[in-house]
């Protein structure tokens, strides 16, 4: 998506436009009431693309005071985290919002809720108010979403309130809604923007903006994480229904306006406009000097460093890189086809392998280098690398290959938030839920076909037989975390099925330093080793030692991380807030 995304006094100062000055013309843009702007379209539209801008997310994703990706508080990637510790404090997942900050969710609210009061109040056509307003609905949606999911119900600000007096404060002194309220509200303002966004664009220059299908796959979505465990403890069925219902609204929208799975698991990520795959997306461009630039960062900064201008972030662990399946489905050691060897780990994985993790000795054409292979390993002891991976691996998905070394800060890739596998992984969860079974299989073996993995005699692509419910949610699972390894799920995922404990407490990750041997090794090996099999080089020439990430504690998740404390900052601004019962209060954030 190519929107500008600039904020109308800026954009109005730096160019004479014939709208800006028709509507505008002798007023002063510091105090420009909204009725003047929001009786013209094309300022309307501005505004809009500004809440776009401040509101779509962000590659992959963080959490409150963690400053690396979210793939790092998991088995994913690595990084040292208060939260793994176990040593969070009650004010360190912030973004509850104690003052009115454009940064934090409230504050992006509270611009949503004066564009909703003002398009209400303005002289447009009501269609167009209705278009406008549904999109601006969607990211408070999606601002309530990241609330609900990191403390359970919240107060449901739906008006802009007066920002100064006495009065006013104490009309903002608010109590929580309940999470059920919340998750209500939710999905009340993604059912307006459904109703009325249309489910395809028409003009290229729309590409990206919000249709019904991707409404409805984000409400899929929300309403799936109030079916799963951390929501609903006692496997209420009404849920599932209710997570059913909605995402299969997504995939009946989604594929009515053409959508569906791209034919190629690597390469969707470099179509932009009529991606069949993107779903929700967040724009860049590669502008270098121009107000518009919106570059992407993560290109540049999960690359290598050494072929870019920063690099080395979201590095696999071991652990991430071992869970891929043989190319028949099954997991390694249990595949009878396809035997599994630590030394020989790349040998006949899941094609989605070689497509999402970089290790040493693989082909990865990079920098318009098609022959370009990866080496991450030691010689005498030294990295041949100008700078070691942490882990002895890279990731490749998402990473242009044609983007030159100079050009990778300026990457433009789009980001897609929601797939078109997430709504058929989803669907398929939510069907799981409530004992639809055969719709889970029909959906799985879709994502698996499209990745290349081996249908087999029975043609169920490696997957079980005459699963159980329990095990069909564990083989979905399963699947999320390869399909979507590195797009800031996988942390998410295990949240909400609260798994964190069984999958990662009283473990350290692990990553592989390969050393090259000092006996039987050629002499020329490191002027020849691109022309080297790599079978040779790996079962002949390498030794693989494996090392602790966590080298300074084993992982403690608590399970309070389930709901976060509301910050004791927020609560002494606010006499009315009540602390979660997880954190030494009375608020109940299951209810």
């Amino acid at each position: 998506m190519k929107l500008s995304y600039k904020l109308l006094a800026v954009f109005c100062s730096s160019l004479v436009l014939t709208g800006c000055m028709k509507v505008l013309d002798k007023t002063d843009l510091g105090s420009t009431p909204g009725a003047l702007i929001f009786k013209d379209s094309m300022l309307t539209q501005m505004n809009l693309d500004y809440i776009y801008d401040q509101n779509l997310p962000a590659p992959i994703g963080s959490l409150g005071p963690e400053p690396t990706s979210i793939s790092g508080l998991s088995d994913e990637s690595f990084a040292e985290s208060k939260i793994l510790q176990g040593s969070l404090l009650i004010n360190e997942v912030g973004d509850f919002g104690t003052k009115l900050d454009a940064a934090n969710n409230y504050g992006k609210i509270r611009v949503i809720n004066m564009f909703l009061n003002d398009v209400n109040g303005g002289t447009l056509p009501q269609f167009t108010k209705n278009k406008l307003r549904s999109q601006a609905q969607f990211f408070r949606a999606w601002r309530y979403f990241d609330l609900v999911r990191l403390y359970g119900g919240v107060p449901l600000v739906l008006s802009p309130l007066a920002a100064v007096g006495v009065e006013a404060k104490d009309l903002a002194f608010l109590p929580r809604n309940t999470t059920a309220q919340t998750f209500a509200q939710i999905v009340n303002d993604l059912d307006s923007t459904i109703a009325s966004v249309p489910g395809r664009w028409a003009a290229a220059s729309d590409w990206g903006r919000i249709t019904k299908g991707g409404a409805a796959a984000f409400k899929g979505r929300v309403l799936l994480y109030a079916a799963s465990p951390q929501f609903n403890p006692t496997d209420d069925l009404t849920k599932w229904q209710a997570s059913y219902d909605a995402n299969k609204q997504a995939y009946d929208l989604l594929t009515a306006n053409g959508y569906g799975l791209h034919s190629s698991f690597d390469q969707m990520w470099f179509q932009e406009v009529n991606n069949p795959e993107a779903v929700l997306l967040t724009g860049y461009n590669t502008a270098t000097g121009d107000q518009t630039r919106k570059n992407n960062g993560y290109d540049n900064g999960t690359r290598p460093s050494y072929t870019g201008t920063a690099g080395g972030s979201n590095q696999p662990t071991w652990e991430m890189v071992k869970a891929f399946p043989m190319l028949d489905g099954k997991k390694p050691g249990e595949s009878t086809k396809y035997t599994y060897t630590d030394q020989l780990f790349y040998k006949n994985r899941d094609p989605r392998f070689e497509k999402t993790i970089a290790y040493n000795g693989v082909n990865w054409p990079l920098n318009g280098n098609t022959g370009y292979k990866v080496w991450t390993y030691y010689a005498g002891g030294k990295t041949v690398e100008q700078k070691a991976s942490n882990t002895g691996f890279y990731t490749r998905k998402a990473i242009n290959p044609s983007v030159s070394i100079g050009d990778a800060q300026y990457s433009g890739t789009d980001w897609m938030e929601i797939r078109f596998a997430e709504v058929l992984m989803n669907l398929a969860e939510s069907a799981t839920g409530i004992n639809k079974l055969d719709e889970a299989y029909t959906q799985l073996k879709a994502i698996r076909k499209r990745a290349g993995v081996e249908a087999g005699t029975d043609g169920l692509y490696g997957l079980k037989a005459n699963m159980t419910r329990a095990e069909m949610f564990d083989a979905i699972l399963y699947e999320r975390q390869i399909e979507f390894a590195f797009e800031g799920k996988r942390f998410w995922d295990l949240r909400r099925w609260k798994l964190i404990e069984k999958t990662l407490n009283g473990t350290r990750r692990t990553g592989v330093t390969i050393n090259l041997k000092t006996t039987g090794v050629p002499a020329d090996f490191a002027t020849n080793r691109d022309n080297v099999s790599l079978d040779l080089a790996y079962t002949n020439y390498f030794t693989l030692v494996f090392k602790q990430l966590d080298t300074k504690y084993a992982i403690a998740w608590k399970p309070e991380y389930y709901f976060f404390g509301i910050p004791q900052s927020a609560i002494d601004n606010n006499p009315k807030l009540i602390q979660n019962t997880t954190w030494g209060g009375a608020f109940d954030p299951l209810k």
